[in-house]
């Protein structure tokens, strides 16, 4: 990429399109990994495991769950990225209750989906970080992780996973978390290798 290429900045449609095709994918990924009860990694897997557990409507829980991380999120990216991200996460909420109402799936392996599910997710989130904008949560503090120390946002972010399916497996069955954890690492590679700070900086 050449060096006016990467000094160039996105417009706002350039980011209006980036967010709503990232949070989009995002949506569709989380229906399909639901639908055959999986789990995903990060706030959302945590939101995720609230609603089996409970009942409770994933885009409600997964909304209230981002809230604390907007306050370290405006402190540490500032004003417009936090603004993306809370623009991002309300609208994923709403996506994820709306699609089941248009699109009601049939029969799909759980290791499928759980591959499906993970590209999508994964070129969503990538498409959402390259236009500045996250999920909130710890994707929040994965991207501070990676522009403080240079730790790249997914190794951060399987970390962080490695803890959630520890706990899931003493929830969930056995072949439910394996699949679940093939789709989470399809994600965290996808963001690994694709977003770098050397090769595309967000503007």
């Amino acid at each position: 990429m050449t060096e006016s290429a990467t000094s160039s900045k996105h417009s706002f449609i350039d980011d209006l399109q980036g967010l709503a095709l990232g949070v989009f994918l995002c949506g569709v990924g989380l229906h399909i990994l639901t639908h055959v009860g999986l789990i995903t990694g990060q706030t959302a897997g945590l939101a995720v495991i609230i609603s089996y557990l409970t009942g409770w409507s994933f885009g409600a829980v997964f909304f209230v769950i981002n809230i604390p991380f907007y306050a370290l999120a405006y402190f540490r990216l500032g004003a417009v990225f936090t603004l993306k991200s809370l623009i991002s996460v309300t609208v994923l909420s709403a996506v994820t209750e709306l699609l089941p109402l248009g699109w009601q799936m049939g029969t799909i392996t759980p290791w499928l989906a759980a591959v499906i599910a993970g590209c999508t997710t994964g070129i969503g989130l990538l498409a959402m970080f390259r236009h500045n904008g996250s999920l909130g949560g710890f994707g929040v503090m994965a991207l501070i992780v990676q522009d403080t120390t240079g730790f790249r946002a997914g190794y951060f972010q399987l970390l962080i996973d490695a803890i959630l399916f520890g706990v899931a497996f003493f929830i969930l069955p056995f072949h439910l978390v394996i699949w679940s954890l093939l789709g989470a690492v399809i994600i965290n590679l996808t963001i690994a290798v694709n977003h770098r700070p050397d090769r595309y900086m967000a503007r």
